[in-house]
């Protein structure tokens, strides 16, 4: 059974998402989409890095050649942390100005899937896209107010997406070009449980899912099977990212966003980054092939 949940760093995010270990580095990169920010959390050192961002940021990721990828609403940005520049590689939605980019993973091939959703959280104009090559492609995958995920078994056969409001888990078949073929539903969680944010998977190929307002992180088998629960001390759970030399710490993001006065006054570590041991440990995550095909 996954062990207590614990705080691993004091953030205050208002949105924090997008947790991403770094082998290389022994760190946790992670956002505060809503202020701009992109952190680093070294947790021998106990110490968290800040830098700003040009405009909301989604997720963040190292590459092969040594500098970062992150995903922000005015498109894929490259971020060298020495001087916290960023450059524009592609915009994907320059017709969709009230969109933003949310969540990500990437592949074993080096590729970055990743989706857009509605700023405003209403229209459904989000989309998955794949970005390898320099170039982005959208996948067939039917749009709605906020994606989450994508994340992918450990095969690569398998993409995992999520449609946050209506309260849906996918599991999407993928064929020999890396695109989806066939989309079925594999859980539906009731909003009086929260909604499910961001997907990770495990070494056993099982999904740990986030729940915004729902207090907790559920584990499911890649049949839907819900197989663990761990509860948190604030309601807002948006993604788990597997660290430590054994890749069996689980870190989470949290947010405050939404919460009244009242709510945060209960929840004094809401946005914070938390913690907990599991048996079974993540999968490595791969660097961005700014080459991959």
């Amino acid at each position: 059974m996954p062990g207590p949940v614990e705080q691993a760093c004091k953030v205050g995010a208002t949105l924090g998402e997008g947790p991403y270990w770094s082998e290389s580095e022994g760190k946790l990169w992670f956002v505060d989409i809503k202020e701009q920010k992109i952190h680093r959390f070294d947790p021998g050192a106990d110490r968290l890095e800040s830098w700003n961002a040009p405009a909301q940021p989604g997720w963040i990721f190292p590459t092969d050649s040594g500098r970062m990828v992150a995903g922000l609403q005015s498109g894929i940005h490259m971020f060298d942390p020495a001087s916290g520049s960023f450059e524009l590689l592609a915009a994907p939605e320059a017709s969709e100005p009230g969109n933003r980019l949310n969540d990500a993973v990437i592949d074993r091939f080096g590729a970055v899937w990743f989706g857009s959703m509605d700023d405003g959280e209403t229209r459904s104009t989000g989309r998955v896209y794949r970005f390898a090559d320099g170039k982005v492609v959208a996948t067939t995958i039917a749009p709605c107010a906020i994606t989450n995920g994508p994340a992918l078994s450990p095969d690569g056969s398998t993409l995992y997406h999520v449609d946050t409001l209506g309260g849906s888990i996918y599991a999407c078949t993928l064929c020999d070009d890396g695109l989806p073929i066939s989309q079925r539903r594999l859980v539906t969680i009731d909003p009086a449980q929260g909604y499910p944010d961001g997907p990770s998977v495990d070494s056993e190929g099982c999904i740990w899912i986030g729940l915004f307002g729902g207090w907790k992180a559920h584990r499911y088998a890649p049949t839907g099977e819900l197989l663990d629960t761990v509860s948190f001390p604030v309601a807002n759970v948006t993604k788990i990212a597997f660290g430590g030399a054994d890749l069996c710490t689980a870190y989470a993001t949290t947010a405050h966003k939404g919460l009244s006065a009242a709510e945060r006054a209960q929840q004094p570590g809401a946005g914070d980054l938390f913690s907990f041991r599991v048996d079974v440990p993540g999968l490595p995550a791969p660097k961005v092939a700014l080459t991959a095909s």
